[in-house]
């Protein structure tokens, strides 16, 4: 497993080392020790999965009061995924960094506590998985609208209006955001 660091701080791409041949591929997802060795401790408690169809943006989510660090791999199709530093009070608040994640390329990404994720469906169909720190708790979910203009998210969909749900498509901007609703960022001792 190969570490490289994203820009925005605790943001990893990850890249498995893929064995393949003629009859198809092995790799490892995920080893706890492997992680540990790449500086990365984390105990994760759930795992999800999501499948979706082109043109759809989930997100941008992030929970409060039980933040998730969350570990996502697409394991079909493609996706263009996306971390956002919601931590207020940090360097890099409201910034992003997207990297397209696919089957083909094995590529995963871990994202720390306090940032939102979303991710957006470049291919007919995709399909997502990802490790979760903390159990998934409803009243404390978050969001932060995709499209929002102090964010200047760069969405690949070639011109054409996403697929959102009801509730991803009311979500605030970080301008109407209540600071109370916002992680806070405590530097390094």
């Amino acid at each position: 497993m190969r570490r490289t660091d994203a820009p925005l701080p605790g943001v990893v791409l990850l890249q498995p080392q893929v064995h393949g041949d003629e009859r198809g591929f092995f790799f490892e997802c995920y080893n706890a020790r492997t992680m540990a060795r790449l500086g990365i401790d984390v105990g994760f408690v759930q795992d999800n999965h999501s499948r979706s169809l082109r043109g759809v943006v989930r997100g941008l989510h992030y929970q409060l009061r039980r933040p998730q660090v969350k570990l996502i791999r697409a394991t079909r199709g493609a996706v263009w995924d996306v971390a956002v530093d919601l931590r207020l009070g940090s360097p890099t608040f409201g910034r992003w960094w997207g990297v397209e994640l696919s089957a083909e390329n094995f590529l995963q990404v871990l994202i720390p506590e306090g940032f939102g994720h979303g991710f957006c469906v470049l291919t007919e169909v995709a399909e997502v998985q990802y490790k979760c720190s903390d159990y998934y708790d409803p009243a404390d979910e978050r969001g932060v609208r995709w499209n929002d203009p102090r964010l200047g998210i760069e969405w690949p969909l070639g011109g054409t209006a996403p697929l959102l749900s009801a509730r991803d498509a009311a979500l605030p901007t970080l301008e109407t955001i209540d600071p109370a609703d916002l992680p806070r960022w405590e530097p390094e001792a």
